[in-house]
């Protein structure tokens, strides 16, 4: 019993000798042991330029500030302050490009943001002035700071564009952007340029027309009757009545050369008030306002009705209307289309389209064009990356073309695709470097 008494107590004075001599090693070497676990200060997430060595709130948006431990910084390197980290990766390097900006020929690695270096400069990085990180607007002539205590950014004389477009600078982007976005380029060239007014329409069943053309027929047979006559006052009326009649015809939207055509005829048309396969019908087609200078007598017609899906008349354009409609503002074209097995019935609707040849010009192509109404605008890529803005002026649309008749030249590749997200990028950087005017 007493052997065991002397061994109990041999025990519980080992374990009071090892709680000891733990205790002193933590006194004596913990601060060395747990420095990885010990906070380093404290950081608004938001804005890390706001740091602190005791916890609190962010004096800009009121949130709590968060530890910031040593262990998140890389290997072998000291802390950066705040405003040094990378606020798009949160990169504790000190001097991330991504939140500094470097001199011409400037290298500095990271490991999140990669490897960068800065374009050399022809002016050896001359510093024009300093612009407010949050507030491209605001500028400086001198280093200063803002509200926050952020450093104002220096702009470089390479950094400012030259470009004749307000609010729009020349940008430069990478090989591997370009094929992000999708950009594609065409030249701009001369090529012969066809633009389709399409309209709607019906067979004509026009009795009014028919009785007009059948007066002016009576007219002109009543005048070659009397042409013989002694009396030249039967000569005047008979003339009158041709005028007054072929004024009646060209009020009706028929041209001079149409009513000429029924000089020689025994009766008047019955195909305006009688369908049938021996001849041809009219379409009257309606064009609106803004496409009457593109369509003429003599052009081609392609005509398509619902009642026969996949089969195409073909017709030729005989006449427009003189006269614009005040209610809907359109144009009546009249289309002769024949009508060989009679398919096409009086009053059938059809569609009509219209092909309109505009010769040979520069042609833009429909996707380079950003119009906004104020102005238009296309990118021209000069190689290498670098997209300039230009304001242009262009003339009729065509198909998938428009008529380019200043602003590029003949030769100049124009961007065809992701325009929306160069002109953001163009207007961003217009603001980071604001142009310079092209006397």
């Amino acid at each position: 019993m007493k052997y065991m008494n002397k061994k109990i107590a041999l025990i519980a004075g080992l374990v009071v000798l090892g709680g000891a001599f733990t205790a002193y090693l933590i006194h004596t070497r913990g601060p060395e042991s747990h420095a990885a676990h010990q906070i380093a200060g404290f950081q608004c997430p938001m804005h890390p330029a706001i740091t602190s060595d005791k916890p609190g709130d962010c004096p800009i948006c009121g949130m709590k500030l968060v530890p910031i431990e040593p262990a998140e910084a890389p290997s072998g390197a000291a802390m950066p302050t705040g405003k040094q980290m990378c606020v798009l990766h949160k990169c504790t390097m000190a001097n991330c490009k991504m939140e500094l900006p470097l001199k011409p020929g400037e290298t500095v690695t990271c490991p999140v943001c990669g490897t960068h270096t800065a374009p050399p400069s022809p002016e050896t990085g001359k510093i024009l002035y300093y612009r407010n990180p949050m507030n491209p607007a605001v500028t400086s002539p001198v280093p200063m700071k803002d509200s926050m205590g952020m450093d104002y950014v220096p702009v470089y004389a390479e950094d400012v564009s030259e470009t004749s477009v307000s609010g729009q600078a020349t940008t430069v982007l990478s090989a591997q952007k370009r094929q992000l976005i999708g950009m594609k380029s065409e030249a701009i060239s001369r090529r012969q340029i066809k633009f389709t007014v399409r309209a709607s329409g019906s067979v004509a069943y026009d009795p009014e027309l028919y009785n007009a053309i059948a007066e002016h027929h009576s007219a002109m047979v009543a005048r070659e009757k009397v042409k013989d006559s002694p009396w030249p006052d039967v000569h005047e009326r008979a003339e009158a009545l041709v005028r007054a009649s072929a004024l009646r015809l060209r009020q009706l939207g028929l041209s001079e050369a149409q009513i000429g055509a029924y000089t020689g005829m025994e009766a008047a048309p019955t195909n305006l008030l009688l369908g049938g396969s021996d001849g041809s019908v009219w379409v009257y087609a309606q064009i609106y306002e803004y496409e009457i200078s593109q369509v003429r007598p003599g052009q081609q017609a392609e005509i398509t009705a619902p009642a026969y899906p996949g089969r195409i008349f073909h017709g030729t354009v005989k006449a427009v209307d003189p006269n614009l409609s005040a209610e809907t503002r359109s144009l009546r074209v009249r289309i002769e289309v024949p009508n060989p097995d009679g398919l096409l019935k009086l009053e059938m609707y059809v569609n009509a389209a219209i092909k309109a040849d505009l010769g040979v010009a520069l042609a833009l192509p429909e996707g380079a064009l950003l119009d906004s109404g104020a102005r238009k605008l296309v990118f021209v890529d000069l190689g290498e990356g670098r997209i300039e803005p230009r304001e242009v002026r262009v003339g009729r649309e065509a198909d998938g073309y428009y008529e380019l008749l200043s602003g590029v030249k003949a030769g100049e590749k124009v961007v065809t695709t992701a325009n929306f997200l160069i002109d953001s990028e163009s207007k961003l950087k217009s603001l980071v470097a604001p142009s310079k005017k092209k006397p």
